[in-house]
């Protein structure tokens, strides 16, 4: 077989660490440990003593300098929120500068699907890649690169839109997966929005913390925190998910920051004396009342804390 470099250019085209371990961007921890011993196995010297000393030398780096360290990034909920947030932001980045093109046939197939259908198909196709991953080893670049695609597509078509248009030439690319944005019938500023995006994150952080799911709240609020860093609603009910996470340094800075944009923020002043927090000595506007900008914020955060929010927490203390 032909021998892989590993230089730093060449581990640096696989930037995903889901893709580099065959697994889906929906895989649990348990999930992740499972495919990591079989991996483990996989690539063992012991299965190579009596194959040639180069296949065994590969073999053995891509366990140590490829598989290893996505393990590292994914075996825990914290490392899986992070990376899933870094394919996030490469579908946003590819969404606003270029044109969706997948090269593989699966990536488009899974293009293609009605709504219904994407779920199976992709964990199905994500399947059926990692089975042939790496037998033999000089298939791990190409399987590697066609899962990169099908995880970007996925990520694509669970973001809801601009919507992703079919390759209709027959003609595979060799260029790496990009994304495009539908041309608008109405011509608006690009960062021009009806839909409330910031609050779709936060409904299904709500969703997550019913379901005791932090780390996928933590992702959700995140994301909509970097959309909209001023309702208080975001930060307190991220401020309560760390404290299910044990992590209360990090919501005590969630819940001062709820009860500053809005002081009468009830999830945020029911769990105050949780982070040693007064909320009478907090300095809110140097004393004054909260800003007419801050206050429709918190009219808001008011309405939705009162639909439901302490009926999240209220069996889970």
């Amino acid at each position: 077989m032909s021998q892989i470099p590993f230089t730093t250019e060449w581990i640096g085209r696989f930037q995903d660490p889901y893709a580099v371990m065959g697994l889906s961007v929906t895989a649990d921890d348990r999930r992740v440990l499972k495919r990591y011993r079989e991996l483990a196995k996989l690539l063992h010297p012991d299965r190579y003593v009596r194959a040639e000393a180069d296949v065994r030398e590969t073999a053995t780096q891509l366990f140590s300098k490829v598989v290893g360290p996505a393990y590292q990034k994914l075996k825990q909920d914290k490392g899986r929120a992070e990376n899933l947030a870094m394919l996030r932001f490469r579908v946003r980045r590819l969404t606003r500068e270029q044109t969706f093109d997948p090269a593989s046939n699966i990536a488009r197939e899974l293009m293609g699907k009605p709504a219904a259908q994407i779920d199976v198909f992709y964990e199905q196709a994500i399947a059926k890649l990692s089975s042939d991953q790496y037998q033999p080893l000089e298939q791990f670049e190409f399987i590697t690169l066609q899962l990169d695609e099908l995880n970007l597509v996925y990520l694509r078509l669970k973001m809801g839109e601009p919507i992703i248009r079919e390759k209709r030439t027959g003609i595979v690319s060799a260029k790496p997966p990009i994304i495009s944005q539908a041309t608008p019938t109405i011509p608006t500023p690009p960062e021009t929005e009806t839909i409330d995006y910031a609050h779709r994150h936060y409904e299904r952080a709500q969703t997550y913390a019913r379901n005791a799911n932090w780390a996928d709240a933590v992702r959700e609020l995140k994301d909509a925190l970097k959309l909209d860093a001023s309702r208080s609603n975001y930060h307190s009910l991220l401020a309560v998910v760390y404290l299910k996470q044990d992590l209360p340094t990090m919501g005590r800075v969630h819940c001062r920051q709820a009860l500053k944009l809005n002081p009468e923020d009830k999830l945020a002043l029911r769990y105050a004396p949780k982070f040693g927090i007064n909320p009478d000595n907090l300095n809110l506007n140097n004393g004054s009342k909260p800003s007419q900008g801050k206050s429709t914020a918190g009219k808001s955060t008011k309405s939705d804390s009162d639909k439901g929010l302490f009926s999240i927490f209220s069996r889970r203390r």
